[in-house]
């Protein structure tokens, strides 16, 4: 339609609003034409579970896809569900979820409902979530779980989104279901596709599971705080197929350990600001623009807290252990061995003190060496086998760790109480698949 006279030009749509200091050198880092990767929650927990490691902080806040990038520098990680495996699992959650949430509501009642009977079919709201963008659907969640509180009735969210703030950057979860009940109490539904057999789960999945959902918690208590009436249970409800067949079981999860834990290692991540202003001028993430020795430039010039339990949490603990034992770093040992060798950070610094070549002769971690060098050479003496002969693969190769699949369990339980990951127990060390 033409302006009729006198009236101007059409006005000009309003400009988008700036983007903020922030989230304009986070698009830098990973590349401006690159979709920020998510941040789900297992990533999440991973990351509480090693918050001094300022690599992994900047790039998961920055949204690099961390797969990518270590298949770039050559060192892949194999993480990851098969295809069936997917299959598997999305048909035995819709399942679980079939017919308003019958089977679910449930398991629910007779888990945490104590004598009151579970709701009757087409008694439970299950709100529509869908809406525009991370931000409109993590509001659109937000005001269905006001109005299921103040309606006091039951509800079902499937597949909400929360948000959280981690150093600094948000991040955007989605559990697979939030139960509200007419008490104004709200419970977080996990779903796995591992058996619960005669009763009882894999621990160590278990154990991943919680502090997966630990971090939901987290999230839906922001929501909470303003929120009249509402609760958020720390025991969390584990639906898994019961022994070999599809059926589903489930299992209360007390998760107040996990959640404690994850949200004090959370305060203790430093902001992403503060780790992006100490790099380099021009330091990029984009793998559609840099060379792999740029991409390798890049990722050096962030610190990083590799530990062997890394192996089975991030993609890129494959090119952190290379580096670790390049420089002969004692920390591809573990975090108990770290932690007992005080002041001496390489391999070659520790057998120098364990001969005598160097250390203080009044260090306690040098004396505990020395004495553990002179026992060996006894005990090699007394089977007529000289003492000089190297263990394997010569200095800084002697007591590196056997190489570990990325996606078996890691054994913590050597490493002392140093090591513990989040949730506390050396059997939790594993993401849960």
């Amino acid at each position: 339609m033409s302006d009729s006279l006198g009236s101007g030009p059409a006005p000009a749509p309003p400009a988008p609003p700036p983007q903020t200091t922030l989230r304009r050198r986070l698009a830098e880092l990973r590349g401006p034409a690159v979709a920020p990767h998510p941040l789900d929650a297992r990533a999440l927990a991973a990351l509480a579970a090693n918050p001094g490691c300022r690599r992994r902080a900047l790039l998961d806040g920055a949204g690099v896809d961390k797969a990518a990038l270590a298949s770039a520098l050559g060192s892949p990680a194999p993480f990851g569900q098969s295809q069936f495996a997917f299959m598997r699992g999305n048909a035995f959650e819709a399942k679980v979820k079939a017919d308003g949430g019958t089977e679910l509501m449930r398991l629910l009642s007779e888990r945490l409902g104590g004598q009151s009977p579970p709701p009757a079919p087409g008694e439970v709201l299950v709100p529509d979530l869908s809406a525009a963008g991370p931000e409109g659907r993590t509001a659109r969640t937000a005001l269905a779980l006001r109005e299921a509180t103040e309606a006091r009735a039951w509800a079902l969210l499937d597949h909400p989104l929360l948000a959280l703030e981690v150093a600094g950057s948000p991040a955007y979860l989605e559990p697979d279901a939030v139960v509200v009940r007419p008490d104004g109490r709200w419970t977080v539904v996990e779903i796995k596709s591992f058996p619960m057999i005669d009763g009882a789960a894999d621990a160590a999945k278990v154990g991943a599971a919680a502090r997966q959902a630990a971090v939901y918690v987290l999230a839906l208590e922001r929501v909470a705080l303003h929120t009249a009436g509402a609760e958020v249970a720390d025991r969390v409800l584990l639906v898994c197929p019961k022994d070999f067949s599809n059926l589903p079981a489930a299992s209360v999860v007390d998760v107040r350990k996990q959640l404690s834990v994850t949200r004090r290692q959370l305060a203790r991540l430093t902001r992403i600001e503060d780790i992006a202003a100490g790099l380099p001028e021009g330091t990029t993430f984009d793998l559609d623009h840099c060379s792999g020795e740029e991409l390798t430039a890049a990722v050096e010039s962030v610190s990083a807290a590799y530990a062997p339990e890394c192996l089975s949490a991030c993609e890129l603990a494959f090119h952190c252990r290379h580096r670790a034992r390049e420089e002969g770093a004692v920390e591809a040992l573990g975090r108990g061995v770290r932690g007992e060798l005080g002041g001496l950070t390489t391999v070659g610094a520790v057998l120098a003190a364990a001969h005598g070549g160097a250390g203080d002769p009044a260090d306690p971690t040098v004396l505990a060496l020395r004495r553990a060098a002179a026992l060996r050479a006894e005990a090699l003496a007394a089977a007529g086998t000289s003492p000089e002969a190297p263990a394997a693969g010569g200095e800084g190769e002697a007591a590196e760790p056997a190489d570990e699949p990325a996606d078996e369990p890691v054994d913590e339980s050597a490493a002392g109480p140093a090591a513990g990951p989040v949730a506390g127990s050396a059997g939790e060390a594993v993401t849960c698949r």
